[in-house]
């Protein structure tokens, strides 16, 4: 199909080229505006996403709740209570941001979409990587005199949260002083007479890859005590892994699928790997019930 439109003068025939937001009507005689769409929450794929997002953070927030009500029990406080509160407000965080990618963007909400991801992100992240260190460390250490036990006790697991965020938040600003994010058109996604779709653009594939890269390089080897934070860990990475190939060969509104839907699946990795078998416990051990270790 031409996007081609003519009419015919009194002495010649000219043909138009119809502007990228435009497309030609059935007579091919007037450039009409094509109609604009995005990933909206009424949208099929988009209230499933949103239904997905609300309710992953309704569990989590139980999660929470269930933690904080049993906090003295020996369960809890051998899960580190402040990197897990830490953890599960950053997921609650990280699944309510999936909600800035559905609707009619704008350049804020571009912004926001890229920045608040990759911050909260690497918080959840680097608390996951805070508690694997801690947890390694506390089989290790056997005499409370020792460095070890030291480090365990002081805020040391709090900064590096803080100082894996800083590095984070650098890049971030270098991403938004170089290429920021910005509303962009795909008028060519689909074949006319298709709508255009509104989406975000990065600005900076780079620093999309920088990022994923510094989050695989916080990745802790396999400790068998750790068992369980390091499976999550490693399904967070196969989740990213596998979204830069989806990614680069979706198109249109697909991308912001892919985007929301690994967003989401990394989030209920962690819960999942990470809280429910010790909620599960806790809960169970409460109405007598055994349950495996």
């Amino acid at each position: 199909k031409t996007w081609d439109i003519s009419w015919v003068r009194a002495d010649m025939k000219q043909c138009v080229r119809c502007a990228e937001d435009q497309c030609p009507n059935s007579d091919q005689d007037h450039c009409l505006s094509k109609v604009v769409t995005f990933l909206a929450c009424g949208d099929p794929l988009g209230m499933a996403l949103a239904c997905t997002a609300l309710g992953l953070s309704v569990l989590t927030a139980g999660t929470l709740g269930v933690f904080v009500k049993h906090r003295d029990t020996p369960r809890v406080k051998a899960n580190n209570q402040a990197l897990s509160y830490i953890l599960l407000i950053s997921l609650i965080l990280c699944c309510l941001c999936s909600f800035l990618f559905l609707g009619h963007p704008n350049t804020a909400t571009c912004i926001l979409q890229q920045m608040s991801f990759w911050l909260i992100f690497t918080v959840s992240f680097s608390t996951t990587l805070a508690k694997t260190i801690t947890v390694v460390l506390a089989f290790k250490v056997t005499t409370p005199g020792r460095m070890m036990w030291q480090w365990l006790l002081s805020g040391t697991p709090s900064a590096l949260i803080a100082i894996c965020s800083l590095i984070q938040g650098t890049f971030c600003a270098v991403w938004l002083g170089t290429s920021s994010p910005f509303m962009d058109i795909d008028a060519h996604s689909e074949p006319a007479p298709a709508p255009t779709i509104v989406m975000c653009n990065k600005g900076s594939a780079m620093m999309l890859y920088l990022s994923l890269g510094y989050w695989v390089s916080l990745l802790p080897n396999t400790f068998k005590e750790a068992r369980w934070l390091t499976s999550s860990m490693l399904l967070f990475c196969s989740v990213w892994i596998e979204f830069l190939p989806l990614y680069n060969s979706s198109k249109g509104k697909v991308t912001v699928v892919v985007e929301v839907f690994c967003i989401l699946a990394a989030s209920a990795g962690l819960l999942a790997s990470i809280f429910l078998p010790r909620c599960c416990h806790i809960l169970l051990k409460q109405r007598g019930i055994p349950c495996p270790n």
